[in-house]
């Protein structure tokens, strides 16, 4: 598998994610109800604000995941921790599938933190999911993220976790040689 990414462009990619985003399995998204427009103003807002963007994750061409990443300093989690400089914030989205590929999440997360790290200003992702989401928490973990505590966020409350650019190559050290900006081949 290659995973490229390229900018959301909110207006043209609103049905996609409106489609995503409403399914059951992205209920941690919290936008169940959200309608198109709903969408396309929350990405507008997105492309609009120099503290956050969202990419799409494209596998062979072809739009697979959604990737945000943001300033934790000015967005997500402002006064809920110290934020070092170098820190990324980071969500990603791997939609439903009818035909699920094995791996294929754990190898989308592995792209993600690949490509945030390949800017060398980014020492360390931050990640906020929700407590309850233990399937991202195994995720998170196996990427290299480290738990440091739970935070209340206005919508939810939260595990604060940090992956480090060391400890995340380190965890895949055997395959760094794969792990570049255009992606990762599995």
């Amino acid at each position: 598998m290659t995973f490229t990414f390229r900018p959301l462009d909110p207006l043209k990619d609103a049905e996609l994610l409106h489609s995503w985003l409403t399914h059951p399995k992205a209920a941690y998204w919290m936008m169940q109800d959200a309608g198109l427009e709903d969408v396309e103003r929350a990405y507008m807002e997105i492309a609009a604000d120099e503290h956050q963007q969202a990419y799409l994750g494209l596998r062979d061409g072809e739009p697979a995941f959604l990737m945000e990443k943001y300033d934790p300093a000015h967005r997500e989690l402002v006064g809920l921790y110290d934020p070092r400089p170098g820190d990324v914030g980071m969500h990603f989205l791997v939609p439903p599938t009818d035909r699920p590929v094995h791996g294929f999440t754990r190898a989308v997360i592995t792209a993600v933190m690949a490509y945030l790290f390949e800017d060398p200003a980014v020492e360390r992702v931050v990640v906020e999911p929700d407590v309850s989401n233990k399937a991202v928490h195994a995720l998170n973990e196996a990427v290299g993220f480290v738990p440091e505590r739970e935070i209340q966020k206005p919508e939810k409350k939260a595990l604060l976790s940090f992956c480090t650019r060391d400890h995340f190559f380190d965890t895949h050290s055997r395959n760094r040689h794969s792990l570049t900006a255009t992606g990762v081949t599995a």
